[in-house]
């Protein structure tokens, strides 16, 4: 409802951002975790291998900014940079952002409660400092690290529930639901690359 759009114009659609491609298309190269938007994707190969870096381009976004993350905690956010980069069924909550790296972000996509809740349970015990990770960070270096006086804690003490680490990280950029993965109604961060893409009926009942 973010856009003025309506129906099929937020259909298949890349978001106005750093990475994105100006339209959504085939992509036979997509590596690892990205594989799943090869047949159409808003991402580049290149994008989509920096996106499994520890210290990307991408962004300069360093995800060990409180020590090690674990791996397969690491890897929730790999699958979340694989969404954001690469999706083009996020045109329902394409929403004006008023930063110098992108003109578009998207804003409460729908998650599904699975893909949530699996992401709080494999990352509860990973450190950080800050709850939300788009801004406050200090720069100098190049790269983000926490500012003066933010205490790295386990991530269960920073984000209590799963609801709390889905919409709070990213500034609201995803809201948690209560739908289940299959229903329809919520965006999948994970699906099986052999079946069809599940985000492009959920992208079509909400457009």
């Amino acid at each position: 409802a973010a856009v003025t759009g309506t129906g099929d114009s937020l259909l298949n659609i890349c978001m106005d951002a750093k990475h994105h491609k100006k339209s959504p298309g085939p992509e036979g190269e997509l590596y690892g975790q990205c594989f799943l938007w090869r047949e159409n994707a808003c991402c580049t190969a290149n994008t989509s291998e920096e996106a499994h870096l520890d210290q990307s381009y991408l962004y300069n976004f360093n995800w060990d900014h409180c020590g090690a993350m674990p791996e397969k905690c690491k890897r929730h956010f790999i699958q979340d940079t694989c969404l954001y980069e690469c999706s083009p069924n996020l045109g329902p909550w394409i929403d004006q952002a008023d930063t110098s790296w992108r003109k578009e972000r998207i804003r409460d996509v729908p998650l599904c409660r699975e893909d949530c809740d699996q992401w709080w349970e494999d990352c509860q015990d990973a450190v950080t400092c800050k709850v939300n990770w788009h801004k406050g960070w200090n720069w100098t270096t190049g790269t983000n690290q926490c500012p003066k006086g933010a205490m790295c804690q386990k991530f269960k003490f920073v984000f209590p529930t799963p609801a709390v680490l889905c919409e709070q990280i990213w500034s609201g950029s995803y809201r948690y639901t209560t739908h289940h993965r299959g229903s329809g109604r919520c965006i999948q961060m994970w699906f099986d690359p052999a079946q069809e893409n599940p985000n492009v009926a959920v992208a079509k009942y909400y457009a």
